[in-house]
């Protein structure tokens, strides 16, 4: 609890929590929506794929300004930027869908390494940084809970333009919360490039290998992400039925937040390795299931250990890496993860065309198992447990 007893995480996680979900209400509405107007499962994967495509071209760029400029400045910007872009989709049509998606992602370029190089400002690299992480994964398996069957059924009740339309303000909403929380600068005056953070990044072994790992599973969880609807549409009844498995992914990563705590100082690689074998379980399972039930379950299982994939990898980077250079490492972290997902979002939908929609999951599941195969062998044997700062927050001087 040491991070909630600090004023400005609670702004940045309230304002993080409204935002989520507005967007969590859009998770099913987009693809369905996208599904709806095209019929066509390549279709509905171009709308994940149009997510990630500024991530590629921009991060890089996004990390260098994230270390030069107010942090807190660059958050409000973007979440304004992608109120504005949210609100393009009130249009209806694909096209319109497709360039909002793409708008909304520029603001989220700036906005995503800007505030995981934030929250060590603000929490400190000790317990609390943890603790932050670990808050930030239960508040995505509150909101992951509660938002699709919830946009589910505003989706069929209110139709399209009122989830948009909750988008929006929950963007405005998040601005006005980080607002109101004090001015940090970057940590040095430093002004040197995006090489900076890539030969920081080559000085730090452990994060060096985590990155190409990280973006195999994210690839992976990419296609089977974009298969989902359809799959659901398909075998287990509809858009609502699409709603609950997601709300089974909720319950697994309040699960998982509570775990990630717990295995703070347990040694990476084992914990990666674990959870991304759990994780391909949990995929293969959740694409062979023919009733609603057995799919929730496998969602729970790929909550906890998918949650636990995810954050671990963020923590050890936030503590190993200065912070003056954290924006451009954690671009460099968001650019693979981009390159990964639209990789994933493209050729998992492809291969479901070109030869059955099952067969594109177990590729995507086996290819999770084998990466943690790899993990467990190549990851370095570090205890980030010793090697904590003691630093506390200056919200704490």
């Amino acid at each position: 609890m040491s991070a909630w007893g600090i004023r400005d995480f609670r702004l940045l996680w309230g304002g993080r929590a409204v935002s989520s979900l507005g967007s969590w209400l859009l998770v099913v509405a987009v693809p369905a929506h996208v599904y709806a107007l095209t019929g066509s499962v390549f279709a509905t994967g171009l709308a994940l794929a149009a997510e990630y495509l500024p991530a590629v071209v921009l991060g890089p760029v996004a990390g260098v300004l994230v270390d030069r400029w107010d942090r807190r400045r660059v958050m409000i910007a973007a979440d304004l930027v992608r109120a504005a872009a949210v609100a393009v989709m009130l249009l209806g049509t694909p096209a319109a869908i497709y360039a909002a998606v793409v708008a909304e992602s520029v603001g989220a370029v700036l906005f995503r390494p800007a505030a995981q190089a934030h929250v060590p400002a603000v929490v400190g690299t000790g317990p609390a940084l943890a603790g932050a992480n670990s808050w930030n994964a239960a508040t995505d398996g509150v909101v992951g809970l509660v938002g699709p069957p919830l946009g589910g059924v505003l989706f069929a009740w209110a139709g399209f333009e009122v989830l948009v339309a909750l988008d929006v303000v929950s963007y405005l909403v998040s601005a006005v919360a980080i607002s109101l929380t004090r001015t940090r600068s970057a940590a040095s005056g430093e002004r040197s490039g995006f090489l900076a953070g890539v030969e920081a990044l080559r000085k730090l072994p452990l994060a060096r290998v985590l990155l190409p790992l990280g973006a195999v599973f994210l690839a992976a969880n990419a296609a089977l992400t974009a298969l989902l609807v359809p799959f659901g549409v398909r075998h287990l009844g509809g858009s609502a039925q699409v709603g609950f498995v997601l709300s089974a992914l909720g319950v697994g990563f309040l699960g998982g937040a509570v775990l990630v705590r717990w295995l703070d100082g347990v040694q990476p690689r084992t914990t990666l390795a674990v959870a991304q074998l759990c994780t391909a379980a949990g995929f293969a399972g959740l694409f062979s299931a023919r009733e609603l039930w057995g799919a929730m379950v496998a969602a729970v299982v790929i909550g906890v250990f998918g949650s636990v994939t995810v954050v671990t990898p963020r923590t050890a980077v936030q503590r190993l890496t200065p912070n003056h250079l954290l924006g451009r490492i954690s671009a460099l972290f968001l650019v693979a993860e981009a390159v990964a997902t639209l990789v994933g979002a493209i050729a998992g939908p492809w291969l479901a065309e070109a030869v059955s929609l099952h067969v594109a999951a177990m590729v995507a599941a086996g290819t999770t198992a084998v990466g943690a195969v790899v993990g467990a062998v190549t990851v370095p044997r570090v205890m980030l447990a010793a090697k904590r700062s003691n630093e506390q927050a200056d919200t704490h001087a």
